[in-house]
């Protein structure tokens, strides 16, 4: 126990409390048991820690990692036993994933210590909806984003932007205050800028140590594969690296990695949760997931750039942000007559001479420009849809 106090206290000490992630003000900190989950590398464990210090009294709380070596003689019930028969009333576990059996000790917890609150975090975000099954709905689940270009402009220039709807950013009423030109800071965002450690100097290492962790261990760990599937997965990533936004054919994504036909839509899901693409579906499904899918994308611009900085080809880009940062806040699907489709509203990503040909005639369609510092009429600078969180 006293390892785990020493770990806690020099996490806690480390942690900054100058800027917190738009996902802060969504929880219900009070709440007595909840997760937090999200891609690799995008703040979660510094948030709960921040939350911790801001708010909480240190001595009946208690944060862990379940990869620390404490684990490894002892059990989590073991801990919470004793944490709470000490007067503990705040634990907080990380990486709850690393931890095997986790989900059914958690239940145990849940039911045997009433006074105790649990919050648990995890970058294996297959992992912890597995383990959802055990837990019922005793456990709601929020899930976190990388930064937005809003925030990237507050953590890396010190600059502060509000939050702006749809609605608001559609009627050119997003503004950066004291920023004349901001396409120099969106050109950094889209290279470095989603990542809370894009100010790192090895930045392109450790992302590539992210990947190589959800392509090499997550996944096959969730699936029980082996390393060789880890190879497959990440020839997988690249073919979507290296294209612009594609309609996928399996078979063609099969010639071009090895992995079955049959698997291919199993292993697009497993990389799409676990925060290395995104597949843009029709509305034949419904809202919520079920369409077809029209388009695959890499999750983010940094990984485009990372990935293949030789094939970053800039529509690819830019679609790839507008669907990065639209889908926090709105369910984003393909369009029949645009490139997306939000609340019945249709968008067409371009560059600065991107024309109105696709949308004439279209009563709600709007042209989205890079390279552009304003907008006018339905004509919307890109960099602006990155103020909606």
């Amino acid at each position: 126990m006293e390892q785990l106090y020493e770990f806690f206290n020099r996490k806690l000490k480390k942690v900054p409390t100058d800027f917190l992630r738009y996902k802060y003000n969504q929880i219900k900190w009070n709440g007595r048991f909840f997760g937090l989950v999200g891609p690799r590398g995008v703040g979660k464990s510094t948030m709960l820690l921040q939350h911790i210090k801001l708010n909480l009294d240190i001595t009946d709380t208690l944060y862990v990692s379940a990869d620390h070596l404490y684990f490894s003689e002892h059990k989590l019930i073991e801990l919470a036993d004793h944490f709470v028969k000490m007067g503990g009333k705040h634990l907080f576990i990380d990486e709850i994933h690393k931890y095997d059996n986790w989900s059914k000790e958690l239940k145990q917890i849940y039911d045997s210590y009433d006074e105790l609150q649990v919050v648990i975090s995890g970058s294996s975000i297959l992992d912890i909806y597995k383990g959802l099954a055990d837990l019922s709905r005793r456990l709601p689940i929020y899930h976190m984003q990388g930064l937005s270009f809003r925030e990237y402009l507050q953590l890396f220039q010190q600059l502060e932007v509000p939050t702006y709807s749809l609605e608001e950013i559609l009627t050119h009423k997003s503004v950066l205050p004291g920023i004349e030109h901001p396409l120099p800071y969106f050109q950094d965002y889209l290279r470095r800028g989603y990542y809370p450690f894009g100010k790192d100097e090895e930045f392109e290492l450790e992302l590539m140590q992210v990947i190589n962790q959800t392509m090499e261990v997550d996944i096959p760990q969730y699936i029980q594969s082996n390393i060789t599937l880890g190879k497959r997965l990440k020839s997988l990533l690249m073919v979507v690296a290296r294209s612009v936004p594609f309609k996928p054919v399996m078979q063609k994504l099969a010639d071009a990695t090895g992995i079955s036909r049959n698997d291919i839509p199993n292993y697009l899901i497993y990389l799409e949760k676990a925060g290395m693409i995104v597949q843009l579906r029709d509305s034949t499904g419904g809202l919520r997931g079920l369409g077809k899918i029209e388009k695959l994308y890499l999750d983010n611009p940094n990984l485009i750039y990372t990935l293949a900085p030789l094939q970053a080809e800039i529509g690819n880009v830019r679609e790839t942000f507008f669907m990065n940062q639209m889908r926090v806040s709105h369910d984003v699907m393909s369009s029949s007559v645009s490139d997306f489709e939000i609340e019945g509203k249709v968008f067409e990503i371009g560059g600065r001479k991107k024309g109105h040909k696709q949308i004439q005639g279209v009563e709600d369609g709007y042209i989205v420009k890079d390279d552009i510092e304003s907008g006018y009429a339905n004509v919307i600078p890109l960099w602006a849809f990155g103020l909606n969180y």
